[in-house]
């Protein structure tokens, strides 16, 4: 589990209720400016997305709280053992090892040159598997940036309803004047909520997709070469030195140190 989206939501709420002080927290409760601007969120999500989304959002938070599942340094090991085994047994022999590996992109991308199939057409059938896993992520992602783009405007309509209803109501001659102080803090809760919602629950999601998205893609980039390198019968030494490429210097180091 990732305890660094858990723990920023929860501070991120913790410190603003500390800012505000427990003895005043009451005066930021107010239930219809939250059913404007969380409901009118909600509302807005669900009819601008799609129902795939929609039901994919326990999914989402999966991801999001869960932790690093795709790990560059794995991949580069599986695949470089691959090549090993292709290398010394042929091809036709990674049939079998195919149906140990669990990372599907990879077992698919290994049956396809098992079945001696063309390399351009092999690298063209990944790559649009890349391009349309891109597009998927980037409608869930795109999906909780809408809602924090989504959420200070619904904050500020709830903040023009409660603004219309103080100067409806206003009587200064009858004494209501008094009445002006409560009404407007009352109409402002509404820009609090947008904007605390978005950007303490919403965003840190989006980006946290993207992050989970970033390291999925990197993995599945380096499958791409690894395979390709296979087929055309590449030394695995070569190989593992392209794939190592792709890691950063502190990645790099901390597998020159594993290897140790």
């Amino acid at each position: 589990m990732d305890i660094a989206t858990i723990l920023g939501i929860i501070s991120g709420f913790g410190l603003i209720v500390f800012g505000i002080g427990f003895g005043k927290l009451g005066n930021f409760i107010d239930p219809q400016s939250l059913a404007i601007t969380i409901g009118g969120t909600l509302a807005v999500m669900v009819a601008g997305a799609p129902g795939e989304i929609l039901k994919a959002i326990p999914k989402h938070m999966k991801i999001a709280i869960g932790g690093k599942k795709y790990d560059p340094k794995f991949y580069i090991e599986l695949i470089v053992d691959l090549a090993q085994s292709a290398r010394k047994n042929g091809l036709l022999s990674l049939e079998a090892r195919a149906e140990e590996i669990e990372d599907v992109f990879l077992k698919d991308s290994v049956l396809l040159i098992v079945d001696a199939i063309d390399s351009d057409k092999v690298k063209q059938l990944m790559e649009e598997e890349l391009n349309y896993l891109d597009e998927r992520h980037a409608r869930a992602f795109g999906f909780y940036e809408l809602a924090a783009g989504t959420c200070p405007a619904f904050g500020m309509i709830g903040t023009l309803i409660g603004l219309v209803n103080m100067l409806k109501g206003l009587n200064i001659e009858g004494g209501g004047a008094g009445d002006i102080g409560p009404a407007m803090s009352t109409a402002l809760i509404t820009t609090f909520y947008g904007s605390l919602f978005a950007n303490v629950v919403f965003f840190p999601i989006a980006n946290k997709l993207k992050v989970r998205h970033a390291e999925e893609m990197l993995c599945k980039q380096m499958i791409v070469e690894g395979i390709l390198s296979i087929q055309s019968g590449e030394n695995p030494k070569f190989i593992k030195e392209k794939l190592i490429s792709y890691l950063s210097e502190a990645e790099k180091a901390d597998l020159a140190e594993s290897a140790q």
